[in-house]
């Protein structure tokens, strides 16, 4: 955690406007409101809006759950998202990663032990961090395992997830309870 406190803090039922609680709904529903979207709710329009791209990347994508969490999880590390990082540690567990699979988004593509395409999706977490951009090498090889509509899933993926960590960080989101930290 950046900070240790929030900047925006989240806000509960009692002070959310009507966007705010229609955009909550589903999340109290699941016994989701987490943190985060608690703090989007001081931005209803935006939380509402935002939510529609954020569920096609996390529900909607033509990436393997599995392959989409890997890189979740490099980007959230990468940008230093601790938040990001544990709650995603969950979500990759529940499509029954292994803690030695998570672990390689911390390491990177140069892991010891990857398959090509754990690899592939790896090194094009890094050059979009690095440099927004997937180099022909690396492109190139991906295109030997996805298609183009995967390939567009992986750069936004890689791009959403790039944006919250920003968010979390800089609104200073704080770790729900019983979330996983870095010592995984």
């Amino acid at each position: 955690m950046r900070l240790s406190a929030p900047r925006i803090p989240p806000l509960e039922a009692d002070q959310w406007n009507a966007t705010a609680r229609e955009a909550m709904a589903p999340f109290i529903k699941a016994g989701t409101a987490f943190n985060i979207f608690k703090t989007m709710t001081n931005h209803a329009d935006l939380m509402k809006r935002w939510m529609v791209f954020a569920n096609h990347v996390l529900f909607k994508s033509t990436l393997a759950p599995r392959e989409r969490e890997l890189v979740i999880l490099r980007i959230g590390y990468l940008c230093k998202a601790g938040y990001e990082w544990g709650q995603h540690v969950q979500v990759a567990r529940g499509y029954g990663m292994s803690d030695d699979e998570i672990r390689s988004a911390k390491t990177g593509p140069a892991t010891p032990g990857l398959s090509d395409k754990d690899r592939l999706l790896l090194q094009a977490t890094d050059e979009l961090h690095a440099d927004a951009f997937i180099s022909d090498a690396t492109w190139n090889e991906l295109t030997r395992h996805f298609d183009t509509q995967q390939l567009m899933d992986l750069v936004f993926a890689v791009g959403q997830y790039n944006l919250v960590s920003m968010a979390l960080n800089t609104f200073g989101v704080q770790p729900d309870e019983g979330l996983p930290g870095w010592d995984i």
